[in-house]
This record gives C-alpha cells, structure tokens and sequence, in this order.
C-alpha cells in the first residue's frame, strides 16, 4: 500500500498543474481563440511568482507566501495572455503563430530578467509548503493517506477550480455565452452579445489558470525555476484535445498524463520498476509517446468548437 500512495501522490502533483492549464485553454477555446502559447503563459507565470517567493521568503512562509505567489502568477499569466488576446482578436492574426512567437518570447524574457535581477537566470527557493499532514482529516484511512498526507494547497485549489469551472461555463449566462462565440459567433452577435469582449474574456481566464498552473507545477517538483515548465504547457494541450474541451473529460485526461508523468519521473521510488532494469531515458519519453498514442486515436473523432481559431469579423456574414 506504501507504494500505492506514494504513486498516488505524484500523480497528483503532476496532475492538478496539467488540470488547470488545460481549463484555462478549454475556457479560451471555448470562446473562439485557440490558445497554443499555454507553455510561454505557464513559463511567465511560474518565473514571476518564484521570484516573488525568492524575494520575500525572509520575511515569510508557508501557506501565506504560496497563495501570495499564485495570485502573483495569476497576475502575470493574464497580462501576458493578453498580448495573444490582442493579436488574435483586435488584429485578426493567425492564432497559432502569435502563440508560438509568445512560446519562444517566454523563456527568452524569463532568462533575460533572471539574470538583470538576480546575476543567474536561475531561480532558488525554500519550499515551505508542503502540508505534512491536515489535522483531522489526516488520520481517515486511506483517504487520509491519500489526500490529507504530503500534500500541497494548490491541490484542492486546483479541484475547486475544476468545480468553478463546470459550473461557469454550464450554469452561467456568462458560460452560455462564452460557448456561444465558440460556436456561432455571428448568431450569438445578432443576440447582442459582444463577441470580442467574449473573447478576450476567455483568453484572459486561459491567461490567469495558465500563470497558475506555471506555478502550481514547480512547486512540489523542484526548489528551484529555470525559465522552463519542460513543455507542460504542450502537453496541457493535449489534454485539452483529449478531453474533448469538457472540464470532466479534461479531469480524466489529465489524470491518465499525470500518472504517465508520475512514472516517468519517479520510477526509481517504485520498487516493481526499478527491479525491471529498463534504461531512465525509456521511462522520461513515456508521457510523450503517450500523447503521440493518445492524439494519433482520438484526433479524428475531436469535437472543437466550431469557431475556434477563426477570426470573427463583425462586418462579415
């Protein structure tokens, strides 16, 4: 059982990052913007918010520091989202270039400002934040152990933005509207609804997770930040297209790609692995060739919203 929850575990923290940037692209998406720059959103994201925790980390700890530090990623992955949203919506660019340009841009700036501000580009920091045990709800067997022990804050962050997220965009009018512009923005115009601001409403939500979810994947893995997120963001994507952009599916596929994550990085902590013999490169190219298995099935019977990565035109019908 020991090896059990320690699987599970990593699964997790593998997991809730891939979860949250994927609903940020769903919400996006959804809107009409395809959003391929997720991994230089998730890069901005994690380099401002580490270097706020490097900053402060003398005058504070723990819980307060982290959730200072998400709403400093969230702040950093949206403005930046942003630059996509203009490029995308107000001067009508094909969307998958100016997301790839903000790709290369990310850690090209993560680098540059790493090394004006602390001589290296990179990052250290003290993690703080691990949750040894949550009073109470610790000692329940095995739910206890599963969820309560050795665990992080931003795990049930990233379940609550699960939950927000369902309930936003299916029980809302705004979630009904943003789904709208997905579909059949000319229809949704003739409603009175205004679909730019829609749109930039959804990549400014897929900015905000993605900073999030910048951060929320650095935490638990590494003490340190590289101006890298080791192509995360890319395989939120897939994710996304996994999970045919419904946020339960999305919970299904990025739980499937944080386990094949959680093995690949920690294979030598499961005993039944290691005394396999297989090379370290063979387990660090699971996940990607799952991704190229998982997509190479499902592509062809992908739903996107029909609207998405067209530029809307108000003028044209």
């Amino acid at each position: 059982m020991t090896t059990f929850y320690f699987i599970f575990q990593q699964t997790m923290f593998f997991m809730i990052p891939l979860l949250v940037v994927a609903l940020g692209g769903m919400f996006s998406e959804r809107s009409g913007v395809v959003n391929v720059a997720l991994e230089g959103i998730m890069t901005i994201g994690a380099f401002a918010s580490i270097l706020f925790i490097s900053l402060f980390e003398k005058n504070m700890s723990g819980q307060p520091l982290l959730i200072l530090a998400l709403l400093i990623a969230a702040l950093a992955g949206g403005v930046f989202s942003l630059f996509h949203g203009y490029a995308s919506i107000h001067m009508k660019a094909d969307q998958v270039i100016s997301g790839t340009a903000l790709n290369m841009f990310a850690p090209a700036l993560a680098i540059f400002l790493g090394r004006q501000i602390n001589g290296v580009q990179q990052i250290q920091f003290t993690n703080t934040f691990r949750i040894a045990k949550v009073p109470v709800l610790g000692d329940i067997p095995i739910i206890g152990d599963l969820f309560f022990q050795n665990t992080y804050i931003t795990t049930y962050i990233g379940l609550a933005i699960l939950i927000i997220s369902t309930i936003v965009l299916y029980k809302t009018r705004f979630g009904l509207r943003l789904r709208a512009c997905g579909e059949h923005p000319q229809a949704a115009d003739s409603l009175g609804i205004n679909v730019y601001k829609m749109r930039y409403a959804g990549v400014l939500i897929s900015g905000v997770l993605g900073g999030i979810g910048g951060l929320i994947f650095v935490i638990p893995t590494s003490t340190n930040f590289n101006a890298t997120v080791s192509g995360y963001g890319f395989l939120a994507l897939a994710v996304l297209i996994f999970g045919q952009w419904k946020p339960v599916r999305i919970l299904m596929a990025a739980l499937f790609f944080g386990l094949m994550k959680a093995i690949a990085s920690s294979y030598s902590g499961i005993p039944f692995l290691t005394d396999l013999g297989i090379s370290s490169t063979v387990y660090k190219m699971i996940p990607y060739i799952a991704t190229l298995v998982v997509l190479t099935f499902t592509s062809k019977n992908s739903s996107a919203p029909r609207a998405s990565g067209i530029p809307y035109d108000k003028g044209a019908r």
